[in-house]
């Protein structure tokens, strides 16, 4: 090779010059290129191609950079394994052990094996597992006991999270640079803890305070609305579950808001449309051909703010309101009268009732309430009619329309008597019983006093014959009994006299006492009972009318047990002599009654008389 040859950049070879001379090919050395003639090369002498000239990069062997790369591959994986092995060595060792620097719930446990560590929790959280958790929301608190609420500590599966075979590089680096605070683990029962939940939320609610207004010194006054707070009882189960044992105690529940439902804005806008414009000046009313004044402390003092829908609503006393009106006119209304039974002739007839006039409480109060917050502070209404209280429909309705019962009991020869019994047949006269009520004596009686016209007559105190007022109106309980009796109405109470006077019917006979015995009976029929009592031909007459109703059936037994009368003496300083009489002796009455020709009740009742022994008052004297 020439030492002025160029080897070409562009991988073509040079032409050798014309002038060079041809010399042999010299031999090859080791980094002699070979010659490649080139398709454009022109050929040399005989035809031949120039050969190329020699590269030196000709002498590498094409393929040895593939003999190379397995050794760094192969050098490559034994690090890997090598580190690996020790990776998974050190996970492997350390799989038993808590993480250094580890803490749980404030109880120290790293570098402790399993065992130990779980030991450890469950002696260090011992107290607290068992305690109550205070919990407050607001201003509110109480407290909840775990187990109560389903919450368990569960040290085992604490330690287990933080132990273990795990080839998770976070693990080792746990175990070189510590973990420090981990979460205890908490098992849960659901059931319980949302009961618990529920009754700690019970006790923690703060109610929210409604705005209110209210009248005082004819001046109204507002009370603030105020939010509420309830306890949000799904985050609460969540803040349970999750700090009980790592938050400070007490545990703050998180709450939601409660609004009142009466909301300042409502109270600000009542307050100024309503109860101000009420209480700043009298109101007028004009009714019929009157019209008065009514102060607005008089009708503040009957007003009062209610909740109504969200909202606050004026409402005033109209009972109150018609009062004070009328308190202020002159023969405002007409009174009314009620229809009423009558007798005429001996039979009952019906006088009907006549309207009256007067005012619609409500229709008053509305009046009021508009003029109030009107430029014309005049409420102005009408007169209404006054329905009677009992009309002339409804007493037709009663069927009173024919005598049902009656019967009458012979009058004795005391005149002071007989006028008592004449009172007391005026004033139970007209007695309207309606179907399903209880008649009582006493109460249609009234008062058995000398002002009320009842003389002192005879009557018995505690087996003394004595003077009382009112004396001889066990005639009139024994008469009316026997008037219920037979229109088969209800025996309520009764109670017969001590002794049988024969101008009673034996078993059938009831005594009176104001104030301590009486006598009363109930309509057990569908229609209205009008009691009429009259004295005539010697007798004391009781009769009801209505329609009858039950078929009645009464029998008498005979006397059993008779006790002759004898002689007693008395040193009573009351006593009063009386010659013997009736004896004493036992009856049974019975009652049988039938509805449209079934029976419906059979009763019997037996009674005890004593004997009407003579009474001498003084001394009993000396045995012969």
């Amino acid at each position: 090779m020439g030492s002025d040859a160029d080897i070409s950049t562009s991988g073509a070879a040079p032409t050798p010059s014309p002038s060079a001379p041809t010399s042999a090919p010299a031999e090859r050395g080791p980094f002699s290129p070979v010659s490649r003639p080139a398709d454009d090369e022109p050929a040399g002498r005989g035809g031949e191609p120039t050969p190329p000239a020699p590269s030196p990069l000709d002498e590498f062997e094409a393929d040895e950079p593939r003999r190379r790369w397995p050794r760094v591959v192969l050098t490559i994986v034994g690090v890997a394994v090598v580190l690996g092995g020790a990776y998974v060595g050190a996970s492997w060792a350390l799989s038993d052990r808590v993480p250094r620097g580890t803490t749980v719930a404030g109880i120290e446990i790293g570098g402790q094996d399993a065992a130990t560590a779980t030991a450890t929790l469950e002696d260090g959280l011992a107290s607290l597992v068992a305690e109550p958790i205070p919990v407050v929301a607001g201003e509110n608190s109480t407290t909840v006991a775990p187990a109560d609420a389903g919450l368990a500590f569960d040290a085992e599966a604490t330690v287990a999270a933080l132990t273990g075979f795990d080839l998770q590089p976070l693990r080792l680096w746990h175990h070189i640079v510590g973990l420090g605070a981990a979460e205890p683990v908490t098992s849960v029962d659901a059931a319980a803890l949302d009961a618990a939940v529920e009754t700690v939320a019970a006790a923690l609610v703060t109610e929210p305070v409604n705005g209110a207004i209210v009248f005082a010194d004819g001046a109204a006054h507002a009370t603030p609305a105020a939010d509420g707070a309830a306890v949000d009882t799904a985050a609460a189960a969540a803040v349970l579950t999750g700090s009980w044992l790592t938050a400070a105690r007490p545990l703050e529940l998180p709450t939601e808001v409660l609004e009142a439902d009466i909301t300042q804005a409502e109270t600000d806008r009542a307050m100024a449309d309503v109860a101000e414009p009420l209480a700043r000046a009298p109101i007028a009313v004009a009714v019929a051909d009157q019209t008065v004044e009514l102060p607005a402390a008089a009708v503040t003092a009957l007003a009062s703010f209610v909740p109504t829908a969200s909202d606050l609503a004026l409402q005033l006393d109209a009972p109150g309101l018609v009062a004070e009106l009328v308190a202020r006119t002159t023969n405002l209304f007409t009174p009314s009268a009620d229809a009423s039974f009558a007798f005429e002739n001996g039979a009952p007839v019906i006088v009907p009732g006549v309207a009256g006039t007067t005012l619609d409480p409500a229709t008053l109060a509305a009046a009021v309430a508009a003029a109030a917050t009107a430029d014309d502070r005049t409420a102005r209404v009408e007169l209404i009619p006054s329905d009677p209280a009992q009309s002339t429909a409804a007493l037709e309705a009663l069927g009173v329309k024919e005598l049902v019962s009656e019967f009458s009991t012979p009058l004795t020869n005391e005149p002071l008597r007989t006028e008592n019994l004449a009172v007391g047949a005026s004033k139970i006269t007209g007695t309207l019983v309606l179907p399903g009520a209880t008649f009582s004596l006493t109460d249609a009686l009234g008062p058995v006093t000398a002002a009320a016209g009842f003389n002192e007559a005879w009557v018995i105190v505690e087996g003394e014959h004595v003077k009382g007022i009112g004396g001889g109106l066990s005639q009139m309980s024994t008469t009316t009994f026997n008037a219920a009796y037979f229109a088969g109405f209800e025996d309520v109470e009764h109670t017969p006299h001590s002794e049988w006077f024969s101008r009673y019917p034996e078993g059938r006979e009831a005594t009176l006492y104001t104030g301590s015995i009486d006598m009363k009976f109930k309509n057990t029929s569908p229609y209205g009972a009008l009691l009429q009592s009259w004295i005539e031909g010697g007798r004391l007459h009781v009769a009801i009318w209505g329609t009858k109703y039950w078929t009645v059936e009464t029998s008498t037994s005979g006397r059993s047990g008779v006790v002759s009368p004898t002689t007693v003496y008395s040193e009573s300083a009351t006593c009063t002599s009386q010659s013997a009489g009736n004896p004493g002796f036992s009856v049974t009455v019975t009652r049988t009654l039938s509805l449209n020709g079934a029976v419906a009740e059979t009763t019997s009742r037996t009674t005890r008389y004593k004997p009407q022994n003579a009474v001498v008052c003084g001394a009993k004297p000396a045995a012969p």
